[in-house]
């Protein structure tokens, strides 16, 4: 079937498993081309099944060795065997056991999916449907089976054997030189959690013992050398799982876990049952090799896929369409950890910033879906920010609704009842319907209709009645097959500002929840709040309650004001992003004069002067956001149509230098006061430091080249942590001259042999927005530092040229030209991050009519190129559709 043709799977057409597998026990011995696997399925008819149904289990370019049933060959005209399919046309109508025995190669999957070899390491992944590429398999989510894995390696080649679960068995081969392990998993599992690991790996362990007195055998795995590097990692789960214990009540279940870091994967991370495995890049950290957001993201990713034990696997999806009950939840719990560990307000604002340039957008464009899809092709292609980040943001609204005593009981009703199964978004909201005492059928929109809403507010003031009214709007643009919107059940926290604070809430009004919380469910609403004897200004969608546009009339002033007097942190933040949007709308389209910009940018470098002054040593991390701009990609977001590139860029340039000139003693004595002698320390104390330091030399370079090219160099000698070297670099990127080449080569120098390192280098190139910048990326393919075949190397420089809003977006159309051509040949090998990579084109419709047209052409030869893979093709197809 081309792929082109496949048809669509519809949520609507779910019915359960015909059969069941109730126990899964392989024998694997590992060879590098020929790897044998041994499959003996404990089968059953499925009591909710159709009756006499024929047994089809997947596959994925398998060739079958040799199939028993109940120990017994089974004739040749009772089965049919392709690359795709092991079908039984008369099963046995009872218990019985199949084995199935297959042969592999995992040298040769360099679609690193199912079982593969990289750098000399086995190495499974199998969510979301890789397992029938290691043998033939009913691979659905709500087929759960309990596994016992015997693996079995030549002792030289893989001293590290794991799997899924405790340790049971190992021993030598006798007369040879192989050893195995075996592994038993007790909990029921989908094959998609199911995974090996083994090769030649260092490891740092530890003990635990959990809140029930569970001992546990903690390790983290990594490539030979490196266990030195493992410390954070370590450290991140054991605080993960004592925070898992005290805020969910969730224990760890089985006696090991296992965290194995590799070189070559496609995701960032994977939940296995027991045997996390890891993407190097969210193992590995030293002050030399890792920056503070590395560490930010180690401590996430880590405590991400720890919590999926119970968000994920104790309690799995019943299909795919369910996805987001497992990923947006368990976003939403390492979101919470992080607040915990670090500061609240500034994880909030990094989250917002997440969700608008990467959710935001994607709503905006023809890849827009719901966070439940009704329908797909390809479910690869459905691991996207809608499902993970806009999905958190439905848990965090759930918790405003009914109130975090009522959330904590939905969440403690949910692992009672769903442990052990595979739940639907159904069942997960039944439990909190429960355990609040109301109906949440108006909630559950969000879930099935895609799309951002706009709220539009405004309001005014009754100086006679002492009143203030309040009058809100809501609206959502059609998305690909939803032209027409519902209104979606909206929760605003609110507050009004006076000119001491934050005045008392007074109002009869039937939306108003209380606490602050005006519930919008309907297209509008009015609130008149009553008591005032000063005009307020409104504080809306404070610490950002739902994922939506606010179109607000309040002046550039009330705006500032809110900025030096709001209560909430993240509204305060918001203030001056909305001061500085506004001016990066207006002048970055067509037209735009001068004047506007360079007023609005002295007003914004007056209020920061005086924030920095009052608050840029107590609390570096929040001033570190304040001082950074809405990022030109969220100007082109916001402009929303007929989207120029240059212009937004040159007027963020132009913004950027504005204030970097007008507070420029202010940055160079901030970065002098910041500075702390000492070791370096990966706390959150400290990178806050860094990262106003940090956020200042950018100003300060854009705004005076000359004394930031020194600043940049000086920095660049001192540092003793990537963090500051890597800042140097990518600030001097901004100073284009011999000292930017000179910095470049000596980075390229000191890091010559570090491969993670050299990722952000390269990445650092690819965003020069400069137009010689294409010729520097595929000068740069032809570095030993980069390889195609690897998928850190390709996000780093070919993903980075992508992000690069002018050089992408070259008027030429050589960016789209390009990064077509970098689909098309990574789609031969690795299907999966070529259709990642074709998403960057997911915002083409926006752009002026010249780039529209020379996008949409470089999409459509994607489209026609021949023998184009499904995640590719589905790709392509939706985002001309």
């Amino acid at each position: 079937m081309r792929a082109d043709d496949t048809p669509l799977i519809r949520l609507e057409a779910y019915r359960p498993s015909d059969w069941l597998i109730d126990t899964v026990d392989l024998d694997i011995q590992l060879e590098p081309q020929a790897t044998r696997v041994r499959a003996q399925l404990g089968l059953r008819p499925n009591p909710a099944g159709r009756p006499g149904a024929p047994l089809v289990l997947d596959g994925d370019e398998l060739a079958l060795e040799r199939l028993l049933l109940d120990g017994q060959p089974v004739a040749a005209d009772l089965y049919e065997a392709t690359s795709q399919a092991l079908t039984l046309h008369a099963p046995p109508q009872r218990a019985f056991t199949l084995l199935v025995e297959t042969v592999v190669d995992p040298s040769a999957n360099t679609k690193l999916m199912g079982l593969y070899r990289s750098s000399n390491v086995y190495c499974t992944q199998c969510e979301a449907d890789g397992f029938p590429r290691i043998t033939y398999f009913l691979d659905r989510p709500d087929v759960m089976s309990v596994y016992t894995v015997r693996l079995e390696a030549r002792k030289a080649d893989a001293p590290v054997l794991l799997s899924n679960g405790n340790l049971v068995a190992t021993g030598e081969v006798a007369n040879s030189d192989r050893h195995f392990a075996v592994w038993h998993d007790p909990h029921p599992k989908p094959a998609y959690l199911f995974a090996l690991v083994g090769g030649a790996l260092d490891h740092l362990r530890e003990r635990y013992v959990t809140a029930d007195g569970r001992a546990v055998e903690l390790a983290v795995y990594v490539e030979p050398g490196k266990a030195g590097r493992a410390g954070w990692a370590m450290d991140s789960l054991i605080r993960c799982m004592r925070w898992d214990e005290r805020v969910f009540g969730r224990n760890y279940d089985l006696d090991v876990f296992n965290v194995v870091a590799v070189s070559d994967f496609n995701m960032g991370a994977m939940e296995n049952k027991g045997l996390n495995i890891f993407n190097d890049k969210y193992v590995l950290a030293d002050p030399q090799t890792a920056t503070d957001g590395d560490y930010a993201s180690i401590e996430s990713i880590i405590a991400h896929e720890y919590f999926h034990n119970w968000t994920g696997n104790r309690i799995t999806c019943r299909d795919w369409f369910q996805l987001c009950l497992k990923e947006g939840l368990t976003v939403f719990r390492d979101q919470e950890f992080t607040a915990d560990e670090r500061s609240r307000p500034v994880k909030r604002i990094a989250d917002v910033r997440t969700l608008r340039a990467t959710q935001f957008s994607e709503d905006a464009g023809p890849l827009a879906h719901p966070v439940r899809p009704r329908a797909y092709k390809e479910i690869n292609n459905f691991y996207t920010p809608t499902v993970y980040e806009k999905g958190a943001e439905l848990i965090r609204m759930l918790k405003t609704l009914i109130g975090a005593e009522a959330f904590a009981a939905g969440m403690e009703l949910y692992f009672a009842r769903c442990d052990g199964t595979a739940a639907t978004v159904e069942d997960f909201l039944a439990c909190f319907a429960e355990s609040a005492g109301r109906d949440l059928t108006h909630f559950a929109q969000w879930y099935e209709q895609a799309g951002t809403p706009t709220i539009v507010a405004s309001g005014r003031y009754d100086a006679a009645a002492r009143s203030y009214t309040l009058d809100l709007a809501q609206t959502t643009p059609p998305t690909p097959g939803q032209p027409d919107k519902a209104p979606m059940l909206l929760p605003v926290a609110l507050g009004l500002v006076g000119s001491q604070g934050d005045l008392p809430l007074r109002t009869q009004s039937e939306a108003y929840a209380g606490d602050g919380l005006v519930i919008l469910d309907r297209t509008s609403a009015t609130v008149t709040f009553t008591g005032l004897d000063e005009a307020p200004i409104p504080s809306l969608l404070r610490g950002f309650s739902a994922p939506a546009r606010l179109e607000l009339d309040l002046a550039d002033a009330e705006l500032l004001r809110l900025f030096t007097a709001d209560s909430d942190s993240f509204n305060r933040w918001q203030a001056l992003q909305s001061v500085a949007m506004r001016a990066l709308v207006a002048a970055g389209r067509p037209g735009a004069e001068t004047s506007a910009l360079t007023a609005r940018a002295q007003d914004i470098a007056e209020a920061l002067a005086l924030f920095l002054g009052r608050h840029g040593t107590g609390d570096p991390a929040f001033a570190a956001q304040v001082l950074r701009l809405p990022a030109p990609a969220d100007v082109a977001r916001e402009i929303g149509r007929d989207v120029h590139p240059d212009l937004i860029f040159s007027a963020h340039r132009q913004l950027a230098a504005i204030i970097g000139r007008q507070i420029g003693r202010t940055l160079t004595s901030l970065r002098e006061a910041l500075t702390r002698p000492g070791p370096f320390s990966p706390d959150a104390a400290s990178a806050g430091r860094r990262a106003l330091r940090n956020e200042a030399l950018g100003l300060i370079a854009l705004a005076e080249p000359a004394q930031g090219a020194a600043l940049v160099q000086a920095q660049f000698a001192e540092a003793d942590n990537l963090t500051d070297r890597l800042a140097a670099l990518a600030a001097m990127t901004l100073i284009p001259g011999e000292a930017r080449e000179e910095l470049i080569g000596r980075f390229a120098a000191l890091y010559a042999e570090e491969p993670l390192v050299l990722d952000k280098w390269l990445m650092a190139q690819a965003l020069i927005a400069e137009p010689g910048t294409l010729d520097r990326v595929k000068a740069l393919m032809a570095h030993r530092a980069f390889a195609l075949g690897n998928p850190n190397r390709v996000r780093a420089l070919i993903g980075g040229f992508a992000a690069n809003l002018t050089q992408f977006n070259r008027i030429d159309g050589a960016g789209y030209h390009f990064i077509a051509d970098m689909v098309i040949a990574l789609d031969r090998t690795n299907p999966q991050v070529a259709s990642r990579l074709l998403g960057s084109f997911k915002s083409w419709r926006m752009l002026e009519p010249v780039r529209k047209g020379l996008a949409e052409a470089a999409l459509a030869r994607v489209a026609q190129t021949p023998g184009l893979s499904r995640d590719v093709s589905d790709i392509a197809e939706r985002a001309l559709a």
